[in-house]
């Protein structure tokens, strides 16, 4: 299975371990990940000032991947809400697909609608499948207890996405995590946003939004949370000191990328999946895990 991989703006700065990890266990799986040079920005941070823009932006990055005749994959949960409702908008209504166009053509390109966009945890879900992965897990992670933070976009708006899976009763990234042989537990105030919404408007609400979701985290026991967002992990671990020192609470708290998670059981070395990088250092984690 061969897709264009879709970086965006945030993970080749701030989440390259989750890249390393991702291309690590995607070759473990099979799926051939091809780069597309001319990607940019999907368009996101513009979407709330001006849509056209914001679809244009979309648009240009779907033509590039149509062209290479590759479906695109996401690791972005934003980057894939965005790309994933224009191509829908632009695939169920023609006239915005020729205003589109009209625009692309300044740049001698064109959208025809002939591709799919999907989140690297949806392709793992849906594509290769939990028996498959359950088949090539080396070394279960049977005694680890993680927790499961999906975000705002991998989810919403369901019916871009076609509502497969519950928003507010999510179970996909859970699933996940259980094909490893680790326990996802449960925890409270689970869906709620990491707050990464407001960091730029209110840095102060944002960390408190993070702080009580910490709270809730290290209160159920859990080893690490697990997470599928770069922006999330902004959040969670690259702010994590911040907010022990606003709310005067030491949580010392590992936050992990699933395909960290997933390529420590299919038996890659941890010095492939980026754990170097991580801000809060998994050192008990990896000790158990030997």
């Amino acid at each position: 299975m061969k897709y264009a991989l879709f970086l965006g703006c945030t993970v080749p700065v701030r989440a390259l371990n989750y890249e390393l990890a991702a291309r690590k266990v995607g070759e473990k799986l099979g799926l051939e990940f091809l780069d597309i040079p001319e990607f940019s920005c999907c368009g996101f941070p513009v979407k709330s000032v001006d849509r056209m823009t914001f679809m244009l932006m979309a648009a240009e990055n779907l033509s590039l991947a149509e062209e290479a005749n590759l479906d695109i994959c996401t690791l972005c949960s934003a980057c894939s809400s965005v790309l994933t409702e224009v191509d829908k908008q632009v695939k169920e209504n023609r006239a915005l697909r020729n205003r589109i166009n009209e625009d692309l053509s300044v740049t001698n390109r064109k959208y025809h609608g002939k591709i799919h966009v999907k989140h690297f945890v949806r392709i793992l879900h849906e594509d290769v499948g939990l028996a498959k992965i359950k088949e090539m897990v080396k070394r279960p992670l049977s005694e680890f207890n993680f927790t499961a933070h999906y975000g705002c976009h991998y989810l919403k708006p369901s019916e871009v996405y076609g509502k497969f899976d519950e928003p507010e009763n999510p179970r996909t990234l859970d699933e996940l995590i259980r094909v490893t042989g680790a326990q996802s537990i449960p925890y409270e105030d689970k869906n709620e946003c990491c707050g990464g919404g407001v960091l730029g408007v209110e840095e102060a609400t944002a960390l408190k939004i993070a702080a009580l979701k910490l709270d809730h985290i290290k209160a159920s026991g859990a080893d690490a949370l697990v997470l599928i967002c770069p922006f999330c992990n902004i959040m969670y671990e690259g702010n994590q000191k911040k907010i022990e020192k606003q709310s005067e609470t030491e949580f010392n708290l590992p936050v992990l990328y699933y395909p960290q998670v997933l390529g420590l059981a299919l038996g890659i070395p941890p010095d492939e999946l980026g754990f170097r990088m991580n801000r809060v250092k998994p050192r008990e984690i990896l000790s158990r895990f030997g």
